[in-house]
């Protein structure tokens, strides 16, 4: 069943289509002209970038959306006939599986579904875009990556930093020992995340959702939160703190900066929720620690402000910065720092803080995608499935290390 998909190990992969009369498709070599279908599942947030990313593409239409709001669902649906375009939308993913006029989907839903429906898409013949963190959980990293390979499917990540021609540039100009060798990679999420607030009880599900649906491969409990919506990545059922969450952007960007291209042979983290007590049960404080051949990485979530002063006058305005970073990667170096303080630029700096060399520009990931697609060869993907795989994994190593208390 789907509840227990994700537990009996990579030999779900090779019997993943007993679960449903998906008739896989065969690649076929595309020109550049042809139409693109797409569909989009997930779309109350992030989805909707996605939605307009694809619709901006030449050649390529979005023809279904899914999600299991009705409310959300609807809500797009009549902005596409607004604008005189159709679009199908559904509630339950499988039934876009069962499309035969469908090339790609692209996954916007909450992180306990990745897994499934990357592996579900794959099986049926369909190339996947899926948010990141691409899992929830390391094993299911490693089974998306098997149902890609076996499959022939081209899998992008949501990374899209890994599309940044400037982020490549410097990080080459550093690997060339421009600063000399690396010491440490440093990531930051110093985001500010108040209280989600504290229930007493089960809570009514949305009108119009259906809540087994949205559940799916987590456990079916009671709804124990205040809004179900977007607060799912504080509850370890469903989402990965803000480790997976915002941080997985910048761990990838710790690992692309080391070279590494492997798993971190040790993994350390602690931290807690601390400065309130609420229904959430992720740390919103958290040292990540890990071991590579080149140097190590650590990471750090801070999502309180400075002060208790700051809670009650400025909850955003006076979170931490490090060397002026909130959110972003320090590269430190013999000789000097690399900075990728978001998604498209970088700026080299000599020991003494002056500016050496910047950077900026980056391609469109989407369209990286839809190229991919065309030619049907993952390799010319920016953040293929495997990378996203090695980026989320030490978060979810060092989630792992947080429950244990130990490395």
């Amino acid at each position: 069943t789907r509840r227990t998909f994700l537990r009996v190990g990579s030999g779900a992969v090779a019997g993943i289509a007993a679960l449903g009369s998906f008739m896989p498709r065969t690649r076929t070599a595309m020109e550049s002209d042809d139409e693109i279908r797409i569909a989009v599942a997930g779309i109350r947030s992030r989805g909707r970038s996605h939605i307009e990313g694809f619709r901006k593409l030449a050649n390529v239409r979005v023809v279904a959306l899914c999600d299991v709001d009705s409310n959300v669902l609807d809500r797009e649906v009549s902005h596409f006939e607004k604008r005189g375009e159709k679009v199908d939308g559904v509630a339950d993913f499988r039934e876009l599986l069962e499309r035969k006029d469908l090339h790609a989907v692209s996954l916007a839903t909450p992180n306990h579904w990745h897994a499934l429906q990357t592996v579900w898409a794959c099986e049926a013949g369909l190339d996947v875009y899926v948010e990141k963190p691409v899992s929830h959980g390391f094993h299911e990293g490693e089974l998306m990556i098997e149902a890609a390979r076996e499959n022939k499917r081209v899998v992008q990540t949501g990374t899209q930093s890994r599309s940044s021609q400037a982020i490549r540039e410097a990080i080459e100009w550093m690997h060339a020992g421009n600063l000399g060798p690396i010491k440490l990679a440093r990531g930051f999420c110093y985001k500010p995340r108040k209280s989600i607030g504290k229930v007493t009880g089960p809570q009514t599900i949305p009108e119009g959702l259906d809540y087994d649906l949205w559940t799916g491969p987590a456990p079916l409990t009671p709804l124990r939160r205040r809004n179900l919506h977007y607060d799912w990545h504080w509850d370890s059922a469903t989402g990965n703190g803000d480790l997976g969450n915002q941080g997985v952007h910048q761990v990838d960007l710790c690992r692309w900066a080391l070279g590494e291209n492997g798993l971190p042979s040790d993994v350390l983290s602690v931290g807690g929720r601390l400065g309130y007590d609420d229904d959430g049960d992720t740390p919103n404080t958290q040292i990540l620690w890990c071991r590579y051949p080149t140097a190590p990485m650590l990471f750090e979530v801070r999502g309180l402000p400075r002060d208790i002063k700051a809670q009650e006058e400025d909850w955003g305005g006076r979170m931490d910065r490090y060397q002026g970073i909130g959110i972003g990667v320090v590269v430190e170096c013999e000789r000097g720092r690399l900075h990728l303080p978001n998604y498209s630029s970088a700026e080299a700096f000599d020991l003494e803080g002056n500016s050496v060399r910047k950077w900026n520009g980056a391609r469109n990931h989407f369209e990286n995608f839809v190229a991919a697609i065309r030619s049907g060869n993952p390799d010319e993907l920016s953040a293929d499935i495997r990378e996203g795989h090695l980026s989320a994994a030490p978060c979810h190593l060092g989630a792992v290390s947080h429950s244990l208390g130990r490395k």
